[in-house]
């Protein structure tokens, strides 16, 4: 693993999601099955939590209640950034921090902050693995260019690790 501090680890995943707004949010089913769906991560400053709304009635608060260990991945192919989150997963059931987060764009799932059904999906980070490649694919076109025409498969000018957070 990358030696870094958590101040690093925490600024290093925050500018790689500060521009994907989606992450597909992975839990175990009772089956002990990976499931994944998309979810809009809340824009909030990065601390090393993630927010998430969901309904009460939804298939993944009971799977977090029964396995919280859950994984996000986050993926812009336009930047060449990707992002795969671990951590543990709490349903939160909080007006004022639903107020807090709350956004217009939430009102195609629930009414208003004060939704019976509303929960919050808190995730604390507890790893990341990141690939990433400054320049995006322009830089990524050119490394390929250049190891096919030389030979040298060399550096990439992908950004790869690992930090715990």
């Amino acid at each position: 693993m990358q030696q870094t501090t958590r101040e690093d680890a925490i600024e290093k995943v925050a500018t790689l999601i500060s521009d994907i707004r989606i992450a597909m949010l992975v839990t175990m089913d009772a089956n002990g099955r990976p499931r994944s769906r998309p979810m809009m991560t809340q824009p909030t400053e990065f601390d090393g939590t993630l927010w998430f709304f969901s309904s009460s009635e939804a298939e993944m608060v009971r799977e977090i209640a029964h396995e919280p260990h859950v994984n996000l991945a986050y993926a812009s192919t336009a930047s060449e950034s990707y992002l795969s989150v671990s951590g543990s997963a709490q349903v939160v059931d909080d007006r004022a921090r639903a107020r807090e987060l709350w956004s217009p764009l939430l009102r195609g799932w629930f009414d208003s902050p004060e939704d019976p059904l509303l929960r919050l999906i808190r995730i604390d980070v507890e790893e990341a693995e990141y690939w990433d490649t400054p320049g995006g694919k322009v830089a990524s076109l050119f490394s390929l260019l250049k190891g096919a025409i030389t030979g040298d498969s060399g550096d990439n000018n992908a950004d790869v690790g690992r930090v715990a957070l």
